[in-house]
Parts: structure tokens; sequence; C-alpha cells
């Protein structure tokens, strides 16, 4: 944990790696398995769908700041928060520690550290690969490239898909976590 332990607090889950290294489909069997309570975010889909920005940042693009307004207000209002994304160092490092260093629960960070020819391999995998060459990844990929947060955990290439997803969960506390937001705690159909 990277906060001060809040346990009625909503918790901060920060899931980062390469592209192919797993970190979306982690991050929504993570949400999947907490249940409602638990936003997810999604940098690819900020940035590609609701944005439609292209990658880098060399044009000062608006989704870093869009992504952590959106967790932050996701937290304002008693969500639980799975941000997941490259969020590469230098283009999302000083927003994301910001984010952490004002959220006044609990926040946890975890680096999925895959090699670049286990990411293009993990890549033609995928059911609905992205059109991407292994070139454009090789440009695209940085190596442990770390936010250097007290507390983040690096979860290397040989961790099962299932022990990726248990360490999360189990590490950010949102395994034992109480959902927070008005539906889980106050609707009659998810009581």
């Amino acid at each position: 944990m990277t906060s001060t332990e809040h346990h009625d607090a909503p918790r901060l889950v920060i899931i980062r790696g390469n592209s192919g290294s797993g970190k979306s489909t982690a991050a929504a069997q993570v949400r999947k398995r907490y249940g409602r309570g638990a936003a997810l975010i999604g940098q690819d889909y900020v940035r590609r769908v609701l944005l439609r920005e292209h990658g880098g940042s060399s044009m000062d693009p608006v989704a870093p700041q869009f992504i952590a307004t959106m967790a932050q207000a996701a937290l304002d209002a008693g969500y639980h928060v799975v941000l997941e994304g490259i969020l590469d160092g230098r283009g999302h490092g000083d927003i994301l520690r910001r984010l952490i260093a004002h959220h006044q629960g609990p926040s946890a960070v975890f680096y999925l550290q895959v090699s670049f020819d286990e990411t293009v391999r993990r890549h033609a995998q995928r059911a609905e690969p992205i059109e991407v060459t292994a070139e454009q990844m090789r440009d695209w990929y940085i190596d442990r490239d770390l936010l250097g947060v007290p507390g983040e955990r690096v979860i290397g290439e040989s961790a099962s898909f299932e022990k990726v997803v248990s360490t999360i969960l189990h590490d950010s506390g949102l395994a034992g976590a109480v959902p927070l937001t008005p539906c889980p705690t106050r609707c009659p159909r998810c009581a």
C-alpha cells in the first residue's frame, strides 16, 4: 500500500505494463471478481475511443489528465478504482504520482514486467489483436518503466494469469474491501 491505511476509504489500484503484458485482461478479471463498487478505467479505451487520440506524448495529449480526473471523480463518489494501461512514466508519471499522493485511501501500484519477445507472443494470441507490428511494439517498449512510488510491486512474466489476478486482489486489499458506492450498499437488486 502506498497511502496510509484507511479501511473505509476507496482503494486506488493501478496496473501498468507494456503493450501485450496482460494488464487489461488482468484488470478486467480483478474488477469482475470484486463485483459492483469498483470502477474500471482503461487507458486504451479513454485514449482511443473516448478521445480518439493517437499514442505518444508529442502533441500534449488530453488523455493523461482526463484519466486522472475520471479516477478522482470515481474515488470521490466512493468507488474503488482499477486503473490500467501502459501509462508510461514520461507521459503519465507525474499525474499518477499526484493522484496517488492526494488520494486519502489506500493505493496499490502493480507493474507487469514482461520481456519484449513475450509481449509480441501474447499480442499475437489476443482474441482481437490491435493492428500493430512487432516493430511498432518495439518502439513503445520500455523495460521496467516504474513510477518509483513506495510499495510498487513488480509481477514477472513467469506468474500465471491466476497468480497475477489473485496477487492484485489480495495485495491491493480489494479481496476484503467492502463496496462503498450507493448501488451495492443501498440498492435492493444488489443487496
